[in-house]
């Protein structure tokens, strides 16, 4: 059975992940180190972990597996649960797989160096859009239905 992980620690769309996982009748787990409130969703479950670096990664890792599907943006934990044969789709719709994960790791890896050597640096990224919510739907749509069909 398809089972749809949310690393949910600064989530921006686990509302629409919500919309998905009841439109199409499958489990959801919102994965967190706290400060969420639970749903009253019957179909959403929050699991708190332990505070602590990853902590939140390692639990998803450890129990996703083929057929299931993640929403993350973290890209190691994405290598780790495609590895495990799950699908996994980023906040702005990205499909992450075997055949691109490792571009993406090693794209993170050069910039996290560049930055690095960059003081700088101000930080943050493009802002969220309604089109990368509307992406993310569509996307997360399509991977969920691929996967509760075992592909």
């Amino acid at each position: 059975m398809t089972t749809l992980y949310i690393d949910a620690d600064a989530c921006p769309v686990k509302d629409e992940a919500e919309r998905v996982a009841t439109r199409l009748d499958i489990p959801m787990v919102l994965v967190c180190n706290g400060g969420l409130r639970p749903s009253r969703n019957p179909l959403v479950t929050l699991r708190v972990v332990a505070e602590g670096p990853d902590v939140a990664d390692q639990w998803i890792a450890d129990n996703c597996g083929p057929g299931d599907v993640v929403v993350t943006a973290d890209i190691p934990l994405a290598d780790r649960c495609v590895k495990a044969g799950a699908h996994v789709v980023r906040h702005d719709g990205q499909v992450l797989n075997a055949a691109n994960i490792g571009e993406r790791l090693a794209t993170r890896d050069l910039m996290k160096d560049i930055r690095a050597a960059n003081p700088f640096h101000q930080g943050g990224g493009p802002t969220f859009s309604k089109a990368d919510r509307s992406r993310f739907l569509q996307s997360l749509d399509r991977v969920a239905r691929l996967a509760m069909k075992g592909g």
